[in-house]
């Protein structure tokens, strides 16, 4: 595969001990080529690429996004217990511009992921990552022989509903995912008015979008949060969660694209993501955004190391 990286052991390294008490202890390197079946496990995989932000006007710089946030994971404590894995398959990147050759690469490795049993982690990498995310998981459900129920979650600032006519870019995604699916599903927490402009909102409307302004999507807020996502989610099979770091306050999350100190806090993402775990119909979740070149302290790479963290020892909570 051209455009793939195997995972590297310099992505994990940390304090040693002799009871595998951190993740980098505990992860396992599996190259896509050897990756196995035969047991579930949560699997990383970055998504190397910033041509969507580039095209979208950004400040280039998240395609080193997936090795900072494997960097910080490491060094974090271990309490999954011997029978949960947790598995790096290594980074998909985009070579010579071409996002939507990566994306459609993206697509194949999800869909094998899931075939494979895995749980997959997506790492980023441009919020363009959805739409061959999305389309991955489709692909997959697909071959099972069952209709295509995925509900869209997005914790993001931005809608990602521009025309796509252009070309694709991180600003795309979920527009492009809308004209090919019917009904659209999609559920975006954390909207702000001064980062979408008034032919968005328009967009949002005409599709059917559900969204949360920023200025509710606050942890006083929480009960009736978690009521919306509770009834958004009984009208799909599966869930498909997108968090895409620019939508946290820069005062979190300085290191993205389009950093703004106007963004949500972590308590409501944690609060909000405790409920979409309950409900068992998460299927796949990605982390969308991060770009160390900006970042001050590695604060941006430590709260999606942390979010990471908080997803995979859930059930252990």
């Amino acid at each position: 595969m051209l455009n793939y990286t195997p995972p590297t052991r310099a992505n994990w390294i940390g304090r040693n001990s002799s009871e595998v008490l951190y993740l980098h202890e505990k992860v396992q390197l599996v190259p896509l080529s050897e990756l196995e079946s035969t047991k579930s496990a949560f699997t990383l995989l970055g998504y190397a690429c910033d041509e969507g932000v580039h095209r979208n006007q950004g400040r280039i710089g998240a395609k080193n996004g997936p090795d900072a946030i494997r960097k910080i994971l490491a060094k974090m404590p271990n309490h999954l217990n011997e029978t949960t894995s947790l598995i790096d398959v290594g980074n998909i990147h985009c070579n010579d511009g071409r996002l939507e050759a990566t994306q459609k690469t993206l697509l194949k490795t999800v869909t094998e992921l899931l075939r494979k049993n895995k749980r997959p982690i997506l790492i980023g990498g441009g919020h363009d990552m959805a739409y061959g995310h999305y389309n991955g998981i489709k692909n997959y459900l697909l071959s099972k022989k069952k209709r295509p129920s995925i509900g869209i979650i997005n914790f993001d600032a931005h809608f990602d509903l521009r025309n796509d006519v252009n070309g694709a870019s991180s600003g795309t995604p979920f527009f492009q995912i809308a004209n090919e699916n019917e009904p659209f599903h999609y559920l975006c927490l954390g909207i702000r008015k001064d980062a979408n402009d008034k032919v968005l909102f328009k967009t949002a409307q005409e599709f059917e979008v559900t969204f949360v302004d920023r200025n509710t999507f606050r942890i006083q807020f929480s009960k009736e949060i978690n009521t919306w996502i509770r009834a958004f989610m009984e009208k799909v099979d599966h869930i498909y969660v997108t968090i895409d770091l620019d939508g946290f306050s820069s005062a979190y999350a300085p290191g993205v694209s389009a950093p703004s100190p106007m963004g949500f806090s972590p308590d409501i993402v944690l609060e909000s993501l405790d409920t979409i775990m309950a409900s068992s119909k998460l299927i796949s979740i990605d982390i969308a955004e991060l770009n160390p070149k900006y970042d001050l302290d590695g604060r941006t790479a430590k709260l999606a190391a942390s979010l990471l963290h908080s997803i995979i020892h859930a059930e252990y909570r």
